[in-house]
């Protein structure tokens, strides 16, 4: 299953899907245009691809031309997109391709603030499960092309056992060993812990990774020194540009933030479309 294209199309629809009445009422009939997309503000660029696929679905026969890739740094008043297609199509895409550049170049933006701000090389910055329904792949995605790192993609890809698998299973012990029965010992077992007693039963109980969550400063450094990287440490919970390098100090490993992808802002960008 193409999972991107799914979303694409979906967004088509919800826009266009039972039609165009403002562009097919002007146009009767098939006329050649070209396109620009300019940026309306200096930001970091995510999702051209998608934007391409966006005109590609409308009018197979279109001429998409990026003039940057994911990642780069596209400055105010830049044209970083071009287009030739027929104008039904130009319309009729623009505002879904402006949308998913606008979120996910949004994302990538804070991201790299993110990236920037952080004064520790062995730290690593990663996003979380708080994205958009139905955009996590793409969000995700905007965050490497800010500089962040995902954490897992879903519930499938990996062992994260949070308060209430504890309180369901009675024990952080008795989570972590029915997990270590039922998976795969390819797999690595993250445990979130609260208090100075839950991090010791997490390492007693074999726990590769152990987060952190919404701890203050002094309560990560005692914790992570009593780990001493008999398991990977990761921070969650409070996180933003201001205390990033105070958790970051405190010896953790890993810097989960969902602000990445649920705070992020819609960089403002505009589509000019011109005949042939």
């Amino acid at each position: 299953m193409n999972t991107v294209e799914n979303i694409i199309k979906l967004a088509l629809f919800e826009d266009s899907g039972l039609g165009d009445i403002t562009t097919e009422s002007i146009l009767s009939q098939n006329f050649s245009g070209k396109g620009i997309i300019v940026a309306k503000e200096s930001f970091i660029l995510s999702g051209i691809e998608v934007a391409k696929k966006v005109f590609q679905l409308l009018d197979p026969d279109c001429k998409p031309v990026s003039l940057f890739c994911d990642g780069d740094y596209i400055k105010d008043g830049e044209i970083f997109f071009k287009i030739e297609a027929d104008l039904l199509s130009l319309l009729k895409g623009e505002r879904v391709a402006l949308n998913f550049l606008q979120r996910l170049s949004g994302i990538a933006t804070l991201t790299r603030k993110f990236v920037d701000e952080l004064n520790f090389d062995n730290v690593r910055l990663t996003d979380t499960r708080k994205t958009t329904p139905g955009l996590r792949s793409l969000e995700k995605e905007a965050v490497r092309a800010g500089g962040g790192h995902n954490h897992r993609m879903s519930l499938y890809d990996g062992v994260l056992i949070k308060d209430n698998h504890i309180a369901v299973a009675g024990s952080i012990s008795n989570a972590v060993k029915a997990v270590k029965q039922r998976t795969s010992h390819l797999m690595k077992i993250e445990v979130e812990v609260t208090t100075q007693d839950e991090v010791i039963e997490a390492v007693d109980a074999g726990a590769h990774v152990i987060m952190l969550d919404n701890m203050d400063y002094e309560q990560m450094a005692k914790a992570v020194k009593y780990i001493d990287k008999r398991a990977i440490v990761e921070a969650s919970g409070n996180v933003s540009l201001k205390t990033l390098n105070k958790i970051a100090a405190t010896g953790v490993d890993v810097i989960s933030c969902g602000a990445l992808t649920h705070q992020a802002r819609s960089v403002d960008l505009s589509m000019r479309i011109y005949n042939s």
